[in-house]
């Protein structure tokens, strides 16, 4: 499916050619047929002598209505480039034409329209010559030039047959899988609720699948699903879309939204760019303002895809930008819009209304604002403009950090040659995988690139294992006595989310970084030693317990005698077990005491409180907290006063 785009000055003919091709009167709006000119996007289709249908959007030509040109020109496939043959080469032509170049749209016909009105042939020369100077060095230089005339029909079958020969050299839409539309239309239709239309690319869309409309973040349905006035089960990549959405209201959206499949388009309002500074010659009519360099901090209309928001110049690397130069710019937004790599862009000064440059998008999320003159900068963003498959990987893995590995493909926008360049990368050990299931997936590229491991930057990781090493040693020198650091407490002060924070702990784990014990975490070389001092007051708690050990002292006792941290220390090294909140046992004597009153059950079939108090001639006390102790381990379970095996 194809659409193609009209462009050209106000007033030559684009929509009346349009409706001589198709039948259809693109002019929807009273105000535009009252005023016999363009305002906003109009739309309509044609079948090419081939019997393909092609989707059609006329766009305004009036410098007051350029925006509006800007919403639908940026997905089309093909411009339609008109030039009325009574006036040739004029203002908006110059600037349509800088925009399509900047847009990179280099498939189309040239239509010289109005050919009737020009009685002498040697002027339709002229005019046909003065379009391909204007045409020289631009995207358009090689396309055909079509003389034309909505009114007589002439060469309008020639024309349809230019636009099918280019249609059939240029590539079909690619289907990445991630379906977007963004917005140029919104409307209600009576019974059937909130319709937006718009060119679907990367991806199909089908009836009743779940989307996401960004950036308003709402969710919605497809209800329906149609593409030139007919209704469609699923629309493929290229295709002008009309989509009937269910659970948002018309009210709720806008041009340049984009509507796509949930979880994976970020909106951003901070975006990297290459930016081209059209030269002066382009607005003649402005005298010496086009001369200026653009200057740092600049205010700019920026457009994309549909969107139009305003913007703030941010020059990186340089003081200023001369016409006709190319530069590293960061462009601060006063709204989010939601874009990927790869996305092109037009800027336009908003007074005078002017286009004064445009490009490729390369960072759609640099997460901060750059430090205008750092190296490391520029060459991060040479590296994504060089388009090595393995350096875009890495920039895009060294920013999303931690990530997993089927969004950091998705955001580096690499196609089937993702899995090859996330298999070097891992291969050099500049990308690292965490989390348990890290290893097994390494062996199948094609498995793991779809996959939620997580992964991470070589240097995200070398930081994060020293900020580990810091915490930990902060905690075993504040606290010497305790085993490990809580997991918990870790986690906190790392500020991670818990998937990553588990998945890192994984990983640090098995590089030795740490001792994972559970509901603990300590350094591999930290051991818990008691002072001199310490051991001489444990010494003599124990032998209190080797004197009498089935009424050894009690939890408080052990603790004004030994301090809360050193008792700690002798239950976690199980020098004492803990059978209740204030009995305690040497674990020699515990363990005999649970051999004897298995051994009284295997003999008796059961074991009761009195029993066992006088099977070790101690008090009530400890007799019925060490039966409570084996009810609640497992040992022994109770049956009225008497205990049984369990």
């Amino acid at each position: 499916m194809r659409v193609i785009g009209t462009a050209g000055h106000v007033d030559h003919g684009k929509s009346a050619l349009v409706l001589a091709l198709t039948g259809i009167d693109p002019d929807r709006l009273r105000e535009e047929k009252e005023r016999g000119l363009t305002i906003d996007l109009g739309f309509a289709w044609l079948t090419l002598p081939n019997g393909e249908s092609v989707g059609v959007i006329d766009v305004p030509g009036h410098r007051d209505f350029i925006e509006n040109m800007l919403a639908g020109v940026g997905s089309i496939d093909a411009t339609l480039f008109v030039v009325a043959a009574d006036e040739s080469v004029m203002p908006q032509t110059r600037e349509h034409l800088a925009i399509l170049d900047l847009l990179e749209i280099d498939t189309g016909v040239v239509a010289i329209t109005k050919a009737d009105l020009v009685e002498n042939e040697e002027w339709l020369d002229l005019v046909v010559e003065d379009v391909s100077e204007t045409l020289a060095g631009t995207v358009l230089e090689d396309v055909p030039v079509v003389l034309t005339s909505a009114e007589t029909e002439r060469g309008l079958a020639r024309l349809l047959g230019a636009l099918e020969d280019v249609l059939a050299e240029s590539q079909p839409h690619p289907d990445r899988g991630r379906p977007r539309l963004p917005i140029d239309r919104v409307f209600s239709v009576s019974g059937f609720g909130t319709v937006v239309t718009g060119t679907l690319i990367d991806g199909c869309f089908e009836t009743g699948q779940e989307v996401e409309i960004q950036p308003p973040g709402l969710k919605a349905r497809i209800r329906g699903l149609e593409t030139h006035k007919k209704r469609i089960e699923r629309a493929v990549p290229g295709s002008r879309v009309a989509i009937n959405l269910s659970g948002v209201d018309k009210g709720q959206l806008k041009r340049g939204d984009v509507v796509t499949s949930p979880g994976w388009l970020r909106a951003t309002s901070l975006v990297d760019v290459r930016m081209r500074y059209l030269p002066d010659i382009l607005w003649p009519d402005l005298g010496q303002f086009a001369q200026r360099p653009l200057r740092h901090n600049t205010r700019l209309k920026f457009y994309t895809g549909a969107a139009e928001v305003m913007g703030r110049v941010r020059l990186l690397g340089q003081k200023a930008l001369m016409p006709e130069q190319v530069g590293w710019v960061q462009i601060e937004l006063k709204e989010p819009v939601a874009m990927v790599r790869g996305d092109h862009y037009i800027v336009r000064l908003p007074s005078p209304a002017t286009t004064v440059g445009g490009g490729i998008i390369f960072d759609p999320q640099p997460g901060r604002k750059h430090r205008r003159f750092q190296s490391p900068v520029i060459d991060r963003l040479e590296t994504l403009a060089e388009g090595s498959p393995t350096g875009i990987l890495l920039q895009t893995l060294r920013r999303e950090s931690p990530v997993p590995v089927k969004e950091l493909i998705e955001a580096a926008r690499l196609g089937d040659t993702g899995p090859r360049a996330l298999e070097q990368l891992l291969r050099e050990e500049q990308a690292l995988l965490v989390g348990r299931a890290a290893v097994r997936e390494v062996d199948d590229m094609d498995r793991l690139a779809s996959s939620r491991t997580l992964i991470v930057s070589r240097e995200w990781w070398l930081r994060l294992a020293q900020r580990i090493v810091d915490a930990l040693a902060s905690h075993h020198e504040a606290l010497p006595l305790r085993k490990g650091m809580p997991r918990e407490a870790l986690r906190s002060s790392l500020r991670l989310a818990p998937h990553v924070f588990d998945a890192a702990m994984a990983r640090a784990h098995d590089e030795d970084v740490l001792v994972d014990e559970g509901a603990t975490v300590r350094l591999p070389s930290h051991v818990v030693e008691l002072k001199p001092e310490q051991k001489q007051r444990v010494a003599a708690l124990m032998a209190q317990f080797r004197r009498d050990p089935y009424a050894t002292p009690s939890v408080k006792e052990c603790v004004e005698q030994v301090g809360e941290e050193v008792f700690a220390v002798l239950i976690s090294r199980r020098d004492l077990v803990q059978v209740s909140s204030d009995v305690v046992f040497l674990p020699e004597t515990y363990e005999e005491m649970v051999g004897r009153v298995r051994g009284r059950i295997d003999r008796e079939g059961s074991v009761t409180l009195g029993e066992a108090r006088d099977m070790f001639s101690s008090s009530r006390k400890y007799a019925q907290a060490f039966l409570e102790h084996l009810d609640d381990v497992g040992v022994t379970k109770r049956l009225g006063d008497k205990r049984v095996l369990a």
